[in-house]
């Protein structure tokens, strides 16, 4: 059984973070909005409030 390489994937995810971050400062320089991370925590910052309860 051969034995598993462990720089070659350690590289591999070097590149992929690195094609990453490129991107990310890409899109940032032509002003366009960063897509929302999956692993951010929902809801929205900003934007309109909630509405408030209608209580009488």
């Amino acid at each position: 059984m051969a034995t598993p390489n462990y720089s070659y994937e350690k590289r591999q995810k070097e590149l992929a973070k690195k094609k990453k971050k490129e991107e990310k400062l890409k899109r940032k320089a032509e002003g366009k909005p960063d897509l929302p991370d999956d692993d951010a925590p929902g809801g929205e910052e900003g934007g309109t409030p909630p509405p408030a309860d209608m209580a009488p």
